[in-house]
């Protein structure tokens, strides 16, 4: 048995902090990118190492594309596109993946739809038939439409209004945003679900799931130039669309004062929110505000959650971040307030932490344990066919440069405590703050 000096030793070395300058970096990935004549860009890379192939299909549209008093129709349509298609049936898409072997689902997020698909290796024609077909020819009748429409809503009854505090993210970026397209979240309201048209429905889907507003990232055992007539094949006979994709996104005026909001939910207990509005992913300032959301508001170990949780039992909850999508957002934290404290008590705790920020550097320790956060989700998700597809759709579709999936990783080796206090000094600030207080309404339970 190792004797507990050894074992100590052994231990403190394994928890050492350990810069990724001083360690192996993962290897550049290997990968062709090229765009078909109807638009559709497409990112192949080879992973021989398990006969698997993963495909991520891309729409460039979420619920920021929507125009206001039709919300939700990005996600309607996530639904949409397993409900049939000229050559598949409804719901057999998901059904004929599953046959072979394979996984498949969808997401809608604020800014993109996508659709994937992992399958055995031969199974690749297979996979990228049916994605092109139900780009091509997805079926949009009115019965679809208005079952679809009823899942839709009772999804937002299950996760959004029945959940306790499953309105905290709709109510904050409702408050904050005037004008901004992030003003309304994914889910949508009921009163647009119920005010849309099949009309409204057809024109949306014909103006943004197109070749030229979608990238195919295929990641796994097959040969890319074979692949890529594979894909010619069966996207490129899809026709271009006629009509540019609307990018005109209106921007939140900067703030002069601070804000301040109270509301009343349904809730249990007072929740308590301080925002920030930050720049955009891929901006300069944004790597190190990611380093500062993981210091503020990642896990149990985190500033926030350890002040207003562990230390003081203000709350008995507090979480957040930084929201860094496609456009300018928000840095946030919430906390859920313990019975015996009051929202005044959480506003001024969480306060304090963003000052505290600004006012003194980060410990380097602090900084490395930061940034090996990164570094471990980074790494891990390059082990998976599915986590490279993905990171390489996202440098294409966000970024709109491919070459960010591998460049990121020096730009977050290379960061300074110093860059860290600059961004928190530039956005942390009193004048852009919102403070947002939701009480329980009078009869809710305390």
């Amino acid at each position: 048995m190792m004797k507990k000096a050894a074992f100590t030793l052994l231990l403190a070395a394994a928890l050492t902090l350990v810069p990724l300058s001083a360690a192996v970096r993962p290897p550049r990935m290997e990968y062709s990118i090229a765009t078909l004549p109807n638009g559709l860009t497409v990112v192949l890379s080879e992973d021989h190492s398990t006969p698997i192939v993963h495909a991520e299909l891309w729409y460039h549209v979420g619920s920021k594309d929507e125009r206001p008093g039709r919300t939700g129709f990005a996600h309607l349509f996530e639904h949409m596109m397993f409900k049939g298609s000229k050559n598949v049936d409804p719901e057999e898409h998901a059904s004929m993946i599953a046959s072979i072997g394979g996984q498949s689902n969808a997401y809608t997020n604020d800014d993109t739809t996508v659709f994937w698909e992992t399958v055995p290796s031969q199974y690749l024609p297979l996979m990228l038939w049916m994605e092109a077909d139900r780009m091509a020819t997805l079926r949009i009748d009115d019965a679809t439409f208005k079952s679809e429409r009823e899942v839709v809503k009772e999804e937002r009854r299950l996760r959004v209004d029945n959940q306790p505090f499953g309105r905290l993210s709709e109510i904050l970026y409702d408050t904050f945003y005037t004008v901004g397209p992030y003003k309304h979240t994914t889910i949508g309201s009921m009163k647009d679900l119920d005010a849309a048209s099949i009309a409204d429905v057809r024109d949306f889907h014909s103006l943004y799931y197109v070749p030229g507003n979608a990238t195919l990232a295929v990641v796994g055992d097959f040969d890319s130039a074979q692949a890529m007539e594979l894909v010619k094949k069966y996207f490129g006979r899809i026709p271009k669309a006629s009509g540019a994709i609307p990018r005109d996104y209106k921007q939140e005026p900067p703030g002069t004062k601070e804000r301040r909001v109270t509301t009343t939910e349904n809730w249990p207990l007072p929740a308590v929110v301080v925002a920030y509005p930050i720049t955009y992913d891929g901006h300069p300032d944004s790597y190190a505000l990611h380093i500062a959301s993981k210091i503020l508001s990642d896990g149990e170990s985190s500033r926030i959650f350890k002040s207003l949780v562990y230390d003081t039992g203000i709350a008995v909850s507090a979480f957040g971040g930084g929201n860094i999508i496609e456009q300018p957002n928000l840095f946030f934290a919430v906390a859920l307030v313990q019975r015996g404290h009051s929202p005044a008590d959480a506003e001024k705790a969480l306060i304090a932490e963003f000052d505290k920020l600004r006012a003194e550097p980060v410990a380097e320790k602090e900084l490395q344990r930061a940034k090996n956060q990164f570094f471990r989700d980074y790494i891990v998700d390059r082990e998976s066919v599915r986590g490279k597809a993905s990171q390489l759709a996202h440098a294409v579709v966000i970024h709109n440069d491919v070459k960010t999936a591998d460049d990121e990783v020096e730009i977050f080796t290379n960061l300074k405590v110093s860059d860290v206090q600059r961004v928190s000094k530039t956005y942390f600030t009193q004048e852009n703050r919102l403070v947002l207080h939701i009480l329980p309404k009078a009869g809710a339970v305390r």
